[in-house]
């Protein structure tokens, strides 16, 4: 199977057709899909598991956020096996390690603290398995139709998001938290059986892996050179270090950080926002809809009828765009006025797709697959780490909505930030320095 063929360069504008009929693109989608469902479904109903056991809303919310903060570890001691390893046997791995968890959840009745500490051991795996998917999705997309590539999946992945949360409700509802967490691992079992009839091998090379490994999915495909010189904890520190070390890739993985560890932040404080308010019950439900449903909007519009050029010259506004809206919060607006902001934010998240491609020309070809699991990791991290520090501040006398417009005003600063450097037109005419 060929990798879709597509300029790498210039001002072509791709179509979503065009992505999806790219079949090994198809197939990691539609897995990855089914699994951000399976996530949502896993993680709220295993933080309503501890909630039953215990009645401790601190217990509730670490159950909710434990499996974030331990990614950006896997990612620095683990990342470099998404380049080493083959990639069929690493993606039907991740899936059914995290099938396997999701039914150890539901059929053990484990002490609270055990069962934390397995959902952390197994979220340092994930980077791995992602960061494996994500290359071979470069892979197979070029130029623009990567763009819309990651379009396609952020939209997929918003709806996914809500529909899981909504599955999760339904489930626990129907079935109580152990049965509907059963439901998620029949799901993870779906997407490994799919990667493992449906991805073929690859041939030496196909799955680019570094220098010196097997890079050959054969036989029981589940071979490759885990570790034959003993260093992959080596090799994936100093992977990491050089990644991180060069100013171009470094600029740009922050860049995609910090605006969404913000404004993941200020979406932690709207419980309590609404709460302090005296908004009816269940309008909080409703505010935390509109972030992802101004993602899904951004994406499908920026994705759809703006030309690369023209998305990369707009990630400064974008990333504006997101943070603007949070000030209204230090107002404290009604329900409505809130519910519009967090739309107006949700549509600013489109920025990202601006960086998509300056992004992969900057990294190395040998260390792709490592520097996907490391900024998906460190986003997921991140996103764990705002709203602790945003509560804290919260706490400690702005209120939930100054604490929300602190947010707004960090994402500002941020666009400025990267208004100092980011280019007007992609590294593909006109490289920036590393």
């Amino acid at each position: 199977m060929t990798p879709t063929a597509g300029p790498a360069q210039g001002d072509h504008r791709a179509t979503y057709r065009e992505v999806l009929a790219e079949p090994r693109f198809r197939l990691l989608f539609s897995t990855r899909t089914v699994a951000i469902t399976a996530d949502a479904l896993r993680i709220t109903t295993f933080s309503v598991l501890v909630f039953s056991s215990t009645g401790s809303a601190l217990l509730s919310a670490v159950a909710f956020g434990i499996g974030f903060i331990p990614q950006l570890f896997g990612s620095l001691l683990l990342g470099s096996l998404a380049d080493r390893l083959p990639p069929r046997a690493l993606i039907t791995g991740g899936y059914a390690l995290t099938c396997a968890t999701a039914l150890l959840l539901a059929v053990v009745r484990m002490p609270v603290a055990a069962s934390l500490g397995v959902v952390a051991l197994v979220s340092l795996a994930t980077p791995v398995f992602h960061g494996a998917s994500s290359r071979l999705v470069a892979q197979s997309l070029k130029g623009d139709a990567y763009v819309l590539g990651r379009s396609l999946s952020n939209i997929a992945s918003a709806g996914a998001q809500v529909f899981g949360l909504a599955l999760g409700g339904a489930a626990v509802a129907a079935l109580g938290p152990r049965r509907a967490l059963a439901v998620s691992a029949v799901l993870y079992l779906g997407c490994a059986l799919a990667v493992r009839l449906r991805l073929p091998r690859l041939r030496a090379g196909e799955n680019g892996g570094t220098p010196g490994s097997t890079g050959c999915d054969s036989g029981a495909d589940g071979g490759g050179d885990s570790g034959a010189d003993g260093g992959a904890v080596r090799a994936s520190l100093r992977g990491a270090g050089l990644l991180l070390r060069d100013r171009t890739v470094r600029r740009l993985m922050v860049a995609q950080w910090l605006p969404v560890a913000f404004v993941a932040g200020a979406e932690g404080l709207i419980v309590a926002y609404a709460g302090e308010r005296g908004f009816a019950p269940g309008r909080y439900a409703v505010l935390m809809g509109c972030l992802p449903v101004g993602m899904l909007v951004g994406d499908l519009l920026v994705g759809r009828f703006l030309r690369p050029r023209n998305r990369e010259r707009l990630v400064v506004p974008l990333v504006a765009l997101a943070g603007l809206p949070l000030l209204g919060f230090a107002a404290e607006p009604g329900v409505g006025v809130s519910a519009c902001l967090l739309l107006l934010s949700g549509l600013g998240y489109a920025y990202g797709l601006g960086l998509q491609r300056p992004f992969l020309d900057a990294l190395p070809e040998d260390g792709q697959g490592q520097a996907f699991g490391l900024i998906g990791s460190g986003s997921m991290t991140l996103q764990g780490v705002g709203p602790v520090c945003l509560g804290a501040v919260a706490a400690a006398g702005t209120g939930t909505g100054g604490a929300i417009a602190l947010a707004g005003g960090a994402v500002v600063l941020t666009a400025g930030w990267i208004r100092t450097w980011h280019p007007r037109t992609s590294p593909a005419s006109s490289p920036v320095a590393h």
